[in-house]
C-alpha cells in the first residue's frame, strides 16, 4: 500500500479497530490519496467544510453575545475531538476515524442551540421532522457543495455510519425506527439518505464512533458545568447534592486548602474530565476482554454498546446531567433567552413558507415544487444560519433586531 510505503497507517491497531485501508469506501468512487488515509481525508474534508466553520457562530448554552469565554458549537466540537481521540489512543482504535466523527457531529446544528431544533422540529411536522443528527447526515452528503462530481464530502462509509449511529442503532432488524425514533417516523435527512446506501441502521457503530459520543457526554458534563460556574447561576457549594463532584470538591480541598474559586472550578473540570476519562477505558477494556471480537463487524454486532461509562460513573453521569437540567438548562434566564430564540426561529420559518421571494435567490426552488420539497428547503436554510445571521435576517424581513436578553 501507498500508505505504507511512506509511513503511515503503521500504529498498532487493535484487530477490532476499524482500519483505513479496509474501508468500505466512499458513495462515488475516487483514487486514494498517496499522503493521506481514508480517514485522514473525510477529517480533513470536514475541517475545511463551510458548516464547520459555521459552528463558531452557533449557541452551545449561552450566546456568543453574553460573553466572550463562554462555549460556542465550534469549541464544543474541539473539546469533544480532543476527548475522541485520547480515548481512540487508549483503546487502539484509529484515532483519525475517531476525531472526524467528533469533528463532524453537530453540523447540523440550528442556530441558538436546541431551541432553535425545537422550532424547527415543529414546523416540519408531518414533514419528516427535524433532528440535528439526521441534519448533519445530510449536510455531508447533499448539502456542502464544494465538488464538481459529486453534491456533499463523499466521505466514507463508517464516517457516514458513525454520524448516522451517533446515539445507537436507529432501527431494528425488521427496518422499524427504535431507540429515540421508535415513536416516530425517522428524520428525512436518515430515510432519504437510507434508499442510496446501506448504512447498517440496525445496528451499533464501530468502537470509533462510539468513542465521539461518550466523548460528546464527557465534554458536555464538563464544559456546562464550567460555563455555569462562570455565569454565576450557580457556584461550588451547589455540588453539595451531587456526590460525585462534592467528593471532588473535598479532594481538592484537602490538597490546595483555602484555593480560589475560580481555580477550584477549573482544578473540578479538569479532574471531571480525567476521572471519566479513565472510567470510560477500564469499562470498555473489560467489556472488549468479554466479548473478545475478532473484527470490527463484531462490534457492530455486540448487541449493546462496547465504549460506556461503568455502572457507578453512569450513575455520576445522569446526576451531574439532572444538576445541570434543574440549574443551568431550566434556569429562568436561559429559558427566557431561549424561548425567545425559538421564536425568531418560528417566525423566520413562518415568513419564508408564506413569503417565497423572501428567502435568497439561490435558496428559492421552481414554482411548480412541491410542499414537502418547499418546506425541506426552508429547513436546511435555517439550519445552516448561525445565529448573528439569524437575527440579521429577522431584522430584514420584519424591521427590528430581536433583543434575546
Amino acid at each position: 500500500m501507498v500508505t505504507e510505503r511512506i509511513g503511515l497507517g503503521r500504529e498498532p491497531r487493535a484487530v477490532f479497530a476499524t482500519h483505513p485501508d479496509k474501508n468500505r469506501g466512499r458513495l462515488f468512487d475516487e483514487l486514494a490519496s498517496p499522503t493521506r488515509t481514508a480517514f485522514q481525508r473525510d477529517r480533513d474534508r470536514i475541517i475545511h467544510s463551510t458548516g464547520f466553520r459555521r459552528l463558531q457562530g452557533k449557541t452551545q448554552v449561552f450566546l456568543s453575545d453574553e460573553g466572550d469565554h463562554y462555549r460556542t458549537r465550534l469549541t464544543h466540537t474541539i473539546e469533544v475531538a480532543q476527548i475522541a481521540r485520547a480515548l481512540a489512543r487508549a483503546l487502539r482504535l484509529d484515532e483519525d476515524l475517531a476525531e472526524a466523527l467528533a469533528l463532524a457531529h453537530d453540523l447540523g446544528h440550528t442556530p441558538f442551540g436546541h431551541a432553535g431544533e425545537r422550532a424547527l422540529d415543529r414546523a416540519m411536522t408531518g414533514r419528516g421532522g427535524f433532528d440535528h443528527n439526521a441534519q448533519s447526515l445530510r449536510v455531508v452528503t447533499r448539502l456542502e457543495n464544494r465538488y464538481p462530481h459529486f453534491d456533499g464530502l463523499n466521505l466514507t462509509w463508517e464516517m457516514l455510519e458513525g454520524l448516522v449511529k451517533h446515539n445507537g442503532p436507529v432501527t431494528d432488524g425488521e427496518g422499524r425506527p427504535s431507540g429515540r425514533f421508535a415513536e416516530r417516523p425517522l428524520p428525512f435527512g436518515i430515510a432519504d439518505y437510507a434508499a442510496k446506501q446501506d448504512l447498517w441502521l440496525w445496528s451499533h457503530a464501530a468502537a470509533e464512533a462510539q468513542v465521539a459520543a461518550i466523548a460528546d457526554d464527557i465534554a458536555y458534563d464538563a464544559h456546562d458545568v464550567d460555563d455555569g460556574l462562570r455565569s454565576g447561576l450557580f457556584n461550588l457549594d451547589a455540588f453539595a447534592e451531587v456526590g460525585f463532584i462534592a467528593e471532588i470538591l473535598d479532594a481538592i480541598e484537602g490538597e490546595y486548602p483555602g484555593l480560589g474559586e475560580t481555580k477550584r472550578g477549573h482544578e473540578l473540570v479538569r479532574r471531571l474530565i480525567t476521572r471519566m476519562i479513565e472510567d470510560v477505558i477500564v469499562e470498555s477494556l473489560a467489556r472488549l476482554v468479554l466479548l473478545a471480537p475478532a473484527d470490527v463487524d463484531d462490534i457492530r454486532r455486540a448487541g449493546g454498546p462496547v465504549v460506556g461509562f461503568s455502572a457507578a460513573m453512569e450513575k455520576a453521569d445522569g446526576e451531574i446531567k439532572n444538576f445541570l437540567t434543574r440549574n443551568l438548562y431550566r434556569h429562568a434566564r436561559v429559558m427566557g433567552v431561549m424561548n425567545k430564540a425559538e421564536d425568531v426561529v418560528r417566525s423566520l420559518f413562518d415568513r419564508y413558507w408564506s413569503d417565497a421571494p423572501a428567502l435568497p435567490g439561490e435558496w428559492r426552488l421552481p414554482g411548480t415544487a412541491d410542499d414537502l420539497a418547499r418546506a425541506r428547503r426552508i429547513a436546511d436554510f435555517l439550519a445552516g444560519m448561525t445565529d448573528r445571521y439569524a437575527l440579521g435576517e429577522y431584522e430584514r424581513l420584519f424591521g427590528r433586531r430581536p433583543v434575546l436578553f
